[in-house]
């Protein structure tokens, strides 16, 4: 019955756990092989098949640009039409989302200057926004508040201001503990996006609760209350943002603003001619764990096979990339192909004592990546079973910066094998039924690339014959089933 299962998920176009690898790491004079169970990667493999189809999230540009846009073009749009557009925005929240000049000079700055941020934020947002759309949910606070963010931090979990606030949500030390964000030598909760959504969302319900209005709320998220009832106080008395604006300090005079200006730009995106830059990972490819032990990020990747700096990324708040023994429920997360791997074999990992020959330094077949947007240099590391150190030695990189289009020199390792396509991941009768043609992935290949190589053939039919298939993360020699023309 398991074997007709597993079969079951082929003919669907599904991977399982048979199309993933099995970590091979070698302790003194023996090999340990560590793997996850297939069956029930099998039944994540559907879960994930099942979010990625509801949430299609796609940063191909020539899918997305329904205008026709050239690719440099900066379209204008007038000050009437910007009215126009925020009245239906405003009809549909509970802020004031009104036009003035100075909303329009922040639309300006997201929407031309600073476009190039926004693309990135539209990315990023497939990572953090359904984490702040849930809180704000159990909050039963405005989703709109889920654009806060970016102008606190530009969706970075680590930014840190001058003035020392730190995070996604930009707490201040003194602040964020008050809303239970620990700091200390070996982590910082102001860049947990769980815990610092969740402290953001309390202290923004309390400050509206004092003011009873938004604007206000979010003028004195930015400076303080302290400012804000200052502020009220010169002015008379008037509880009205527009009122007090004069009164409050400079930069909280373009707070709000600017968060009208973010709700704009956000919701018309495609009429600016601004599109996302694919995240390393969505939401919806990652998943958490609970750890009441120490673990160092060595461990997991030699023992799980992910990159360190995708450990990284997802885990932020670990400042010396340890997870602390202190019993507080440490929460580890991870790309959702190497959780199997790490709960069917937890004890063995937590006993585990990564040794260097376990870095997949060996040189090995020379090859050329071409760096495709979104992809990061870990990423990248994980994919061709090297470390992100070698990629940089090996191509004279002095940081992480990496730009679409670059040319990476890559030695792959001969201690792990290359990434192979399974045959036996496509029925055998479609093989030799004449009735399809399969097209090997290349460097760059989006699912938009492939529909056009292909006479009669349309992004939707790839995705209906490839069941599963991450739109947004295709991969190089992966084979794709196309539907024969003729």
């Amino acid at each position: 019955m398991r074997g007709i299962f597993i079969c079951i998920l082929f003919l669907l176009g599904v991977q399982t756990g048979f199309g993933q690898k099995d970590t091979v790491v070698y302790q003194k004079d023996t090999i340990v092989v560590f793997h996850d169970d297939p069956e029930i990667a099998a039944f994540d493999s559907l879960l994930v098949a099942t979010y990625a189809n509801h949430f299609c999230f796609t940063a191909d540009t020539a899918f997305l640009n329904v205008y026709g846009f050239a690719e440099d073009s900066i379209p204008h749009v007038s000050s009437e039409e910007l009215e126009r557009r925020l009245a239906i925005l405003d009809a549909e929240s509970e802020f004031d989302l009104i036009w003035n000049t100075d909303v329009e000079k922040f639309i300006a700055l997201y929407a031309e200057r600073r476009r190039q941020l926004t693309g990135r934020a539209l990315g990023m947002a497939e990572l953090y926004f359904p984490i702040f759309e849930a809180k704000l949910d159990e909050y039963d606070m405005p989703q709109a508040l889920k654009y806060l963010p970016i102008i606190e931090s530009a969706l970075n979990p680590k930014a840190r201001s001058r003035a020392g606030a730190v995070g996604l949500w930009q707490f201040m030390h003194a602040t964020g503990k008050m809303y239970g964000l620990n700091s200390n030598s070996f982590i910082d909760e102001r860049m947990d996006p769980y815990l610092s959504t969740d402290a953001a969302c309390k202290y923004l319900q309390k400050l509206h609760g004092i003011y009873g209005d938004w604007s206000l709320a979010l003028a004195a998220y930015n400076s303080g209350p302290g400012n804000v009832n200052k502020a009220i106080r010169r002015a008379g008395g008037v509880k009205d943002y527009w009122a007090i604006r004069p009164f409050l300090p400079r930069e909280t005079r373009g707070y709000v603003p600017a968060f009208i200006a973010v709700n704009y730009v956000m919701n018309h995106t495609e009429d600016h001619n601004i599109f996302p830059v694919a995240p390393a990972y969505s939401f919806y490819e990652c998943d958490t764990i609970i750890v009441n032990r120490e673990l160092r990020f060595d461990q997991v990747c030699a023992f799980t096979g992910v990159g360190m700096q995708d450990l990284e990324y997802l885990n932020p708040k670990y400042k010396r990339n340890v997870i602390p023994g202190d019993n507080r429920n440490n929460v580890l997360c991870l790309p959702i192909e190497y959780i199997g791997k790490y709960l069917s074999n937890e004890d063995s990992l937590f006993a585990f004592h990564p040794t260097t020959e376990q870095k997949y330094e060996s040189p090995g077949e020379e090859e050329i990546h071409i760096v495709r947007r979104g992809e990061v240099l870990g990423k990248i590391a994980q994919d061709h079973h090297v470390s992100v150190s070698s990629l940089k030695e090996w191509n004279n990189l002095r940081s992480n910066t990496i730009h679409p289009g670059q040319k990476l020199l890559v030695y792959s390792s001969k201690k792990a094998p290359k990434k192979e396509v399974k045959e036996a991941s496509q029925p055998a009768t479609t093989l030799a039924d004449g009735q399809f043609q399969y097209h090997i992935v290349q460097s760059g290949d989006t699912l938009w690339d492939i529909a056009k190589m292909y006479e009669g053939v349309s992004v939707s039919q790839i995705e209906q014959l490839n069941r599963g298939i991450n739109v947004n993360r295709l991969k190089l020699g992966q084979k794709i089933k196309i539907q024969k023309v003729g």
